[in-house]
């Protein structure tokens, strides 16, 4: 496993980040222990950086990362995420980033996970009832007072992490450590215009979530073809017509061929793809077996000629009017 550095910090991450939403333990697809070994044998592959959230699932989720991380005692060696915003109750105070709300998840958070601290401290996203001011102060007292090492945050846009950070300086806070956006091959036009610059500029990192584009770039979809009925898009066949356009499954199908060439799936070349670039710190991989991490730890070897990647480019030339989420 190769590591980097998380933007201008000095703590090192691996170049995978492992997202623990457990989707398909919660959706009866698999057990408690299979979720749990998922966690282990990702850990024993040398993933060291960990992406959770206090909304998955109710909390249940940080609550079953928690558990694992305790069962194999080496809580001090990994580098462990969550997030705080969405709504998680029927309170008029039970979302957001006000210090009220902020405060009080940081507490159940760690009750949940079992944890003293958290490393990294994210916020889920924008929060328009909050003036940034507050939200920041908030972050930089949890950093003070041990609960939190480093902060950052989610799918902000570039005027919304220009103005934190300005405020930051300002006020004489920590900045922001990294940022997390959604990116793929499918999905270029969020990060690439204004983020990526930023993140070079003021030495953020860039964690980046959903790099199959929930599941379109594993090989298993093409237009004109059934839907698989245990995908996610199973449910909303419409919305994938959507966006399986001609120009998504040339791409796919260029994808293909590149993967075959190079005996490894469609999926290893997605998230080679990602992992091949600098300004990117880690992709966060989702998978829900041991044997997906297998597959998956395998993409950090695969090599992208220049041609391919020029090639792959070309294809995906990102459209701003074109969005999966």
């Amino acid at each position: 496993m190769d590591y980097v550095k998380l933007g201008r910090s000095g703590l090192k991450v691996s170049k995978l980040c492992l997202g623990t939403a457990f989707r398909g333990y919660w959706h009866g697809h698999q057990d408690k222990l299979t979720a749990m070994k998922t966690v282990f044998r990702a850990v024993e592959g040398g993933i060291n950086f960990l992406d959770c959230a206090n909304y998955y699932y109710g909390g249940r989720c940080e609550t079953l990362l928690g558990e694992a991380i305790k069962e194999m005692g080496n809580r001090d060696n990994l580098v462990v995420t969550t997030k705080v915003w969405s709504p998680i109750g029927e309170g008029v105070n039970d979302k957001g980033l006000s210090r009220f709300h902020i405060m009080r998840e940081i507490e159940r958070s760690l009750q949940r996970l079992q944890f003293d601290y958290v490393d990294l401290y994210l916020l889920h996203a924008f929060d328009s009832d909050t003036e940034i001011d507050e939200t920041l102060r908030a972050c930089d007292d949890l950093i003070r007072q041990g609960k939190v090492r480093y902060v950052g945050a989610c799918n902000f846009t570039a005027a919304q992490v220009v103005e934190a950070l300005w405020k930051a300086d300002k006020g004489g806070m920590d900045r922001w450590a990294i940022l997390q956006n959604q990116y793929s091959l499918l999905h270029r036009w969020e990060i690439e215009p204004e983020l990526l610059g930023l993140c070079r500029r003021f030495g953020m990192g860039m964690m980046t979530y959903s790099p199959l584009a929930i599941g379109l770039l594993t090989g298993r979809f093409r237009r004109g073809q059934p839907v698989p009925s245990d995908s996610p898009w199973a449910n909303n066949t419409e919305r994938f017509e959507k966006f399986m356009t001609k120009k998504t499954d040339l791409l796919l199908g260029r994808m293909q061929e590149i993967a075959s060439q190079k005996e490894i799936s469609v999926a290893q070349l997605a998230v080679a793809w990602l992992v091949d670039q600098d300004d990117l710190t880690a992709p966060i991989i989702g998978p829900d077996k041991p044997e997906h991490i297998e597959e998956l730890l395998c993409a950090i070897e695969v090599r992208i000629t220049e041609e391919e990647r020029t090639e792959l480019d070309s294809l995906s030339e990102w459209d701003r009017y074109s969005k999966i989420s």
